[in-house]
């Protein structure tokens, strides 16, 4: 069964600097029309540092939406033009929010946040051997790092402490990858 559906109109309601909001109206397989509210995002990366002493590297920042301060990954956004790949966003994004470099970035695949609404691709890397150096965080970016040994990062997982969806993919996919 061909479960495509078909774009018959959108409209923008909102386009700002890393997204803008539609309301389409697409046919469906059975012949019928329902609208669909999209978010276009241009798309991000996250990084999973892991330091030679079995340490897991992640940042707390304030998130807006969620009124909270929460444990994640590094990570950032496509906003560098096509020049820039996602590894090297994601290689920039550890240097600025954590201040290391790493001496390989393996990749653990993509993800999509939130499919039923938003476009956005989070690209997911590895990053080890790695080299500490100064953090060089935006000027509009406020984080800490937190340096975790894996299995206690395993644990704040499992009961729920860490909710980041990136975060948690890039957990399990390196894990997978035997990478810790």
């Amino acid at each position: 069964m061909d479960m495509r559906e078909k774009q018959l109109s959108h409209r923008y309601f909102f386009e700002g600097k890393i997204m803008k909001a539609r309301l389409d109206e697409v046919e469906l397989p059975n012949g019928k029309t329902a609208p669909r509210e999209v978010c276009e995002h241009v798309g991000g990366v996250g990084i999973l540092p892991i330091d030679r002493n079995g340490n897991i590297i992640l940042v707390r920042q304030f998130r807006y939406p969620y009124d909270a301060e929460i444990l994640e990954i590094p990570a950032g956004k496509l906003d560098h033009g096509e020049a820039e790949s996602a590894a090297d966003c994601g290689a920039r994004e550890l240097k600025e929010e954590t201040g290391c470099t790493a001496g390989r970035i393996v990749p653990l695949g993509c993800v999509y946040p939130s499919p039923g609404f938003l476009t956005e691709v989070v690209h997911l890397f590895a990053a080890l051997d790695l080299t500490d150096g100064e953090m060089q965080p935006d000027e509009d970016e406020f984080v800490e790092v937190v340096r975790l040994p894996i299995a206690e990062v395993e644990a704040m997982v499992s009961r729920d402490a860490i909710r980041d969806a990136k975060t948690l993919a890039a957990l399990y996919r390196a894990k997978l990858k035997g990478l810790y």
